[in-house]
């Protein structure tokens, strides 16, 4: 049990100047990178690491934090303006935004945005607090076998939900626990695959490897589409009603049910490894259409889908860092950049942080809270001040990305070979995006790969090489069987099922008859 005093001083730690400072800071930039399409929040945090070395453990954090935070609702802008993401997140956004700002109500569909935005947001926030540390004590009790099947079923997750199929997932994360292998061996220290590369003793950089199939890869697939027409095209109407630039207390609260929904879709599948704020959005979108009485409004301007949207895709966030504090695993691609920022301070995400480090915990926990007001305020103020930014040339954007890429990987990994492993990387995650391989899955099994290493030796070491000795271990077992069920039902039994729907769902649409269709024959 955490001592209350040590969780005032994590609060009183939050709350200084100094980290107040950073995450207003954190915050506006995550809704700078946030507005201009292609970008996000991930290749800010991933941009941004390397320049939180010098700063104090909980204020880089706090940074990073306000960043993800900021980038999060900074996605819906260019969704509502301009019909086109920010981010991956916010193209459900998009169903019900845009069109509601061709009706020349932009200003009240990204208002609606950030306020159910901070709703699912703190919601998450909440449930994080309350959840993790008892969370971590239950994980305490684990050994290793147990933590090696629990790795493995969040492989079969991951693999399952993120992605074009199963088989991809797979092949992914394989990959990715492939490269994981490059330099010491975690158990004997043995020197492996560094090719007479001696900077690799230490294992492929993780900020070079991050950045690279992140950040560059998006950057050389935004750059290789621009076109003849470079600045797109924003309308806001010059002359609006009071009540197109608002939104009433009226309104939001006829929408409670909707974020509230959404912002448990959001929480549940944000703490289960991989699944991410996409699906969460969509999901979301879908379940209040279908609850809706009047579903045929959604996708002409409805302010519930954005409310459902951008409720579930930012109550995401909090809810990824459920599995990072309490077991170690990170629950998503901003999750595993913050593992690095941890390691960069030498604090070793897992089940012992609470009880190791409490107050910087708690400091973490406070922080949140206080970007989630500052994302709030901020984003009140500067609205038209990102509509204004988000009609830069893409050349300009992308060019300038690339650059900061370069120098945050070269002060990072201390020279050119890092640059060189992050545009091998970038090549790498570019042809796996085009062949509809997952990023997500490689990045989240590099991460893990070599503790997923350790326990399977330990495992292996523990059950004396007999598999059967497993059923010693009930836990593990019943972690194994979820896993097995999880690659039948995600790989096998519901895109099947999905298929069959989709067609007879096409037999009927072709066997119904034409409402509109009149035999106009005399």
């Amino acid at each position: 049990m955490v001592d209350f005093s040590i969780v005032l001083a994590g609060l009183g730690d939050a709350f200084g100047l100094i980290n107040l400072l950073f995450v207003i800071a954190g915050v506006a930039l995550g809704q700078f990178v946030g507005a201009l399409p292609g970008t996000g929040p991930v290749m800010a945090m991933a941009v941004a690491i390397p320049f939180t070395f010098v700063l104090d453990p909980l204020s880089a954090i706090a940074f990073l934090v306000g960043v993800n935070k900021g980038g999060l609702f900074g996605g819906a802008i260019p969704s509502v303006l301009i019909n086109t993401p920010g981010t991956p997140d916010a193209a459900a956004t998009a169903l019900d935004g845009y069109p509601l700002a061709r009706k020349g109500k932009p200003v009240k569909a990204m208002k609606m945005a950030l306020f159910s935005s901070v709703t699912g947001d703190t919601f998450s926030d909440i449930v994080l607090i309350t959840v993790s540390a008892p969370l971590a004590i239950l994980a305490l009790k684990m050994g290793p076998v147990e933590i090696c099947a629990l790795m493995i079923f969040a492989f079969s997750i991951i693999a399952g939900l993120v992605g074009d199929s199963m088989i991809k997932g797979l092949i992914a994360a394989v990959l990715g626990l492939f490269f994981a292998m490059v330099g010491l061996d975690p158990e004997h220290g043995t020197p492996r695959l560094y090719f007479g590369y001696f900077e690799l003793f230490d294992g492929l950089p993780l900020t070079a490897v991050a950045i690279g199939m992140l950040a560059v890869a998006e950057v050389f697939r935004r750059l290789a589409n621009i076109g003849a027409s470079i600045l797109p095209t924003v309308v806001i109407p010059k002359s609006q009603d009071a009540r197109d630039k608002r939104v009433s207390w009226a309104e939001y609260w006829a929408c409670r049910y909707v974020m509230l929904r959404g912002a448990i879709i959001g929480t549940i599948l944000g703490a289960i490894p991989g699944i991410g704020s996409t699906a969460a959005a969509f999901m979301s979108y879908a379940s209040t259409k279908q609850a809706s009485k009047e579903p045929e409004t959604f996708g002409k301007g409805n302010i519930q889908g954005v409310a459902a949207t951008e409720s579930a895709n930012s109550a995401v966030m909090g809810a990824n860092l459920i599995p990072l504090l309490a077991i170690g695993v990170p629950g998503s691609i901003t999750a595993a950049l913050l593992i690095s920022a941890f390691k960069i301070h030498g604090i070793q995400p897992g089940p012992l942080l609470f009880e190791q480090q409490g107050r910087l915990i708690y400091g973490l926990f406070g922080a949140m809270m206080m970007a989630n007001l500052m994302n709030l305020l901020i984003g009140q103020a500067s609205l038209r001040l990102w509509t204004r930014i988000i009609g830069a040339p893409e050349s300009l954007v992308f060019s300038t990305a690339l650059i900061l890429c370069i120098t945050g990987v070269y002060i990072s990994t201390g020279g050119i070979f890092g640059v060189a492993v992050m545009l091998i990387f970038a090549g790498l995650g570019f042809v796996m995006t085009m062949f509809g391989y997952s990023v997500v899955v490689f990045i989240i099994a590099f991460f893990l790969g070599n503790k997923f290493e350790l326990s399977l030796s330990q495992t292996l070491v523990i059950l004396d090489g007999n598999p059967a000795a497993i059923i010693n271990f009930p836990v593990a077992l019943a972690l194994l069987a979820l896993a097995v069920i999880s690659v039948w039902w995600l790989g096998f039994f519901a895109p099947r099922k999905a298929r069959l729907r989709a067609a007879g769902l096409d037999n009927e649409i072709d066997e119904r008859p034409d409402p509109n269709n009149k035999n106009t024959n005399d």
